[in-house]
């Protein structure tokens, strides 16, 4: 059996979309290596391996023999580290680009004017000053290109490296020669506008992450626990889970809970994107990291450290954008190819001009250099993750969690949604409207006995049950031999009667058939909206629940919003025809499936996908699960239990299902986006490499000379990033 585990490993050295390739290349051949995604905008990798073939040591062997720096990466997100760690490369960047400017600037104001009248020393003086920019300042450059080459490949920084080492060493001939044609400037202006371009790439990654950021900084920093009678206030790190904590009015709310006294409201705005504050009583769960309204509360924490919910919903967003996309292989396999055939292209340029052309070396030089600065798989690269990381950061600001960049990518295309009625369509919370009796027992009796059966169960409308059972004040009795029928009911002894609660399947499955005056009822009941439940014993039928559970404000709105995208809506439920029905004509759902057990939703959504239908799956509940795992798109609600979420792809944190056609919308625009980086980082390339390899010359008597093909190559990236943080500004 494979030994499968994951690790996230910290790739530094990374400069362009080659950089990861190259990576992905090596772990790939590499033996017990199952999957690998490398991700050069957050700097990062994932890697899944069989550990009785692999260790973890190797693996960052492998990554380290290719030139770039790694190790694993913690589990839990320092955001204060992280922050310092890209502030520093920034600020490196910054430093190396203010002293590459500073000796770039008289060498190119020396070149442009001076040229024509030479002063004495002026070649000297301009070696001397394009030294320490080509060889100090550039030197993490050629450090990066060696490595490279080391490993039999190359990258982004051997473009750079081979076009100013060129003109570099091609000046110093030409000085040593007497000639005063010099192309120090071409080096030097190089370099500066390169490092220009990264400075502005790096400040321009680090936006692409706000939304991550604004989420780590809504963390409180302290709590007040109550010890022994005693008030504490201590720090968020030292909070143990089954501590009681106090929250006064204005305060954060330290970590997930359970309130046990006191009530309030309470602004979950930051986790669910709702603006309105939500009513908090007993019993009534509180999330980290949400305010404190008005009033006072005590909590017992049930969620603390990595658990709470503030930090699950980090983690999956950084899980979320280090995947990615299926498009982005396109973008990969081209990038993988793409330095060596530059590299190839520039020296096939050179020597076509010089040797079969018979063209100046100075002109065949400058145009084989233009070539190598000019092409820039960097937007390439970052065309697809720059993308996903601003659209999933888009959407958990808007209570929207995406998973990672296929459900982002796949979501536009959904042609079916599925949704399950009970705590999706419906409110979740179901209420006990009527109990009729059809023995000598009264209508309370025949509640403290189905009570006490449903005490045990974990159905949703067992909960109603309990509920009216609690507000009325009743016992609950001693039961024996309880046992849970999945999408039947359940059943029990109370003394030395066994009895049974369920639907009508239930009751066929019993050989009971209902009297005429039971099935008139019944239809009434159902016809309304309202579930029937059963109950009965071994002789008979003794009584008839009837349990309603509201419709959501915003589920008529949210499936009309799903039509109006062209979208077909289904609904399915365990419920029987006519309950069904009455639900889902109130929402405007015309196709539905009733009466379907848990095991079988899976299959009504394999029997859509066979008539080739992209399928979304919405529910909330245990039962949902196989289903949204079946599903092309599990959307799961929050309020749903954690089997759910899990087996989702999509988790919205409001519960509202307008928000899934705003999941969809967030994909078509992020798609739009990607296709867009795409198009143009193939076009720039398209035209720009033969233009700088002379193709508008004959004609024009127009060359682009290697300084505007460098700055060319800088504007590219960052254009590409800019586009992409053009998703914030989108409402959804």
């Amino acid at each position: 059996m494979v030994e499968k585990k994951k690790i996230d490993v910290e790739i530094s050295g990374m400069h362009c979309s080659s950089c990861s390739a190259i990576i992905q290349r090596a772990l790939h051949k590499s033996k017990g290596i199952i999957t690998s995604s490398v991700n050069v905008t957050n700097n990062r990798g994932t890697i899944e391996f069989n550990s009785e073939e692999i260790s973890e040591e190797e693996i960052l062997g492998i990554i380290i023999k290719k030139g770039y720096g790694a190790k694993i990466a913690l589990g839990t997100f320092d955001y204060e580290e992280e922050e310092r760690k890209k502030e520093k490369i920034l600020q490196e960047i910054k430093r190396n680009f203010y002293w590459s400017f500073f000796l770039t600037l008289p060498i190119f104001i020396i070149s442009m004017f001076f040229m024509k009248n030479p002063f004495p020393y002026q070649g000297l003086i301009l070696w001397i000053l394009a030294t320490p920019v080509q060889f100090f300042i550039a030197l993490p450059m050629y450090k990066s290109s060696f490595s490279a080459l080391k490993a039999k490949t190359a990258n982004m920084d051997s473009l750079i490296v081979l076009g100013t080492s060129a003109a570099y060493f091609y000046s110093v001939f030409l000085l040593l020669n007497g000639s005063m044609e010099l192309y120090f400037e071409t080096s030097s202006v190089l370099i500066t506008i390169v490092l220009f371009g990264r400075y502005l790439e790096n400040k321009a990654k680090g936006k692409t992450t706000d939304a991550m950021r604004t989420l780590m900084e809504l963390s409180a920093k302290n709590a007040r626990v109550i010890r022994e009678n005693h008030e504490l206030l201590v720090s968020i790190d030292s909070v143990l889970e089954g501590d009681i904590i106090l929250v006064k009015p204005g305060e954060k709310i330290p970590v997930d809970g359970i309130i046990i006294a006191g009530h309030s409201s309470v602004d979950e705005s930051m986790i669910t994107g709702e603006s309105i504050p939500i009513e908090k009583n007993i019993h009534d769960t509180v999330i980290g990291a949400t305010i404190n309204k008005h009033g006072s509360f005590t909590f017992r924490a049930n969620k603390v450290g990595v658990n709470t919910t503030l930090s699950q919903i980090i983690k999956l967003i950084q899980d979320a954008q280090q995947t990615k996309a299926p498009i982005q292989r396109f973008a990969d396999l081209v990038s993988a190819y793409f330095v060596p055939g530059i590299i190839f292209f520039s020296f096939l340029t050179f020597f076509v001009r010089y040797f079969f052309l018979s063209q100046e070396l100075a002109f065949a030089l400058l145009t084989g250099i233009s070539v190598l600065v000019i092409s820039c798989p960097c937007a390439l690269g970052l065309a697809t993750p720059t993308a996903i990381m601003v659209g999933v950061g888009k959407g958990a600001q808007n209570g929207i969690l995406i998973k990672g960049g296929e459900a982002l990518e796949l979501a536009n295309k959904v042609q079916v949604v599925v949704f399950d009625k009970t705590g999706t369509i419906t409110k979740g919370k179901p209420e006990v409207t009527d109990i009729f009796s059809y023995c000598d027992l009264t209508e309370r009796e025949l509640l403290e006995l189905v009570a006490s059966l449903e005490k045990h169960s974990e159905h949703p409308l067992a909960e109603a049950i309990i509920k009216k059972a609690e507000e009325d004040k009743l016992s609950f009795k001693t039961i024996k031999n309880f046992k849970a029928i999945p999408g039947f009911g359940v059943e029990a002894e109370i003394g030395k009667e066994m009895y049974y609660f369920g639907n009508a399947k239930l009751m066929k499955n019993l050989s009971f058939s209902l009297a005429s005056t039971i099935e008139i009822r019944v239809s009434q009941l159902e016809e309304e909206g309202k579930t029937v439940m059963y109950f009965a014993s071994k002789k008979a039928i003794l009584a008839v629940v009837a349990v309603l559970d509201t419709i959501k404000e915003t589920s008529l709105e949210g499936v009309q919003l799903l039509k109006n995208l062209g979208i077909e809506v289904f609904m399915i439920t365990g419920d029987n025809q006519r309950t069904a029905h009455a639900i889902a004509n109130a929402v405007g759902i015309s196709q539905v499936f009733a009466q379907v057990l848990p095991e079988e939703k899976a299959h009504h959504i394999k029997s859509l996908q066979e008539k080739g239908k992209i399928v979304a799956m919405v529910g909330d509940g245990i039962n949902d699960s196989p289903a949204l795992a079946q599903a092309d798109i599990g959307i799961a609600m929050s309020s749903g239990t954690d089997v759910a979420m899990e087996s989702a792809s999509v988790v919205l944190m409001k519960n509202d299902l307008r928000d899934v056609s705003r999941a969809i919308f967030l994909s078509k625009l992020t798609m739009t986006k990607i296709k867009q980086n795409l198009f143009w980082a193939l076009l720039y390339n398209s035209l720009g490499i033969p233009i700088a390899a002379g193709l508008l010359y004959p004609f024009t008597g127009w060359l682009l000379s290697p300084i505007l093909a460098g700055a060319a190559m800088a504007l590219s990236s960052v254009s590409v990033i800019s586009n992409s943080l053009l998703l914030t500004f989108k409402k959804i």
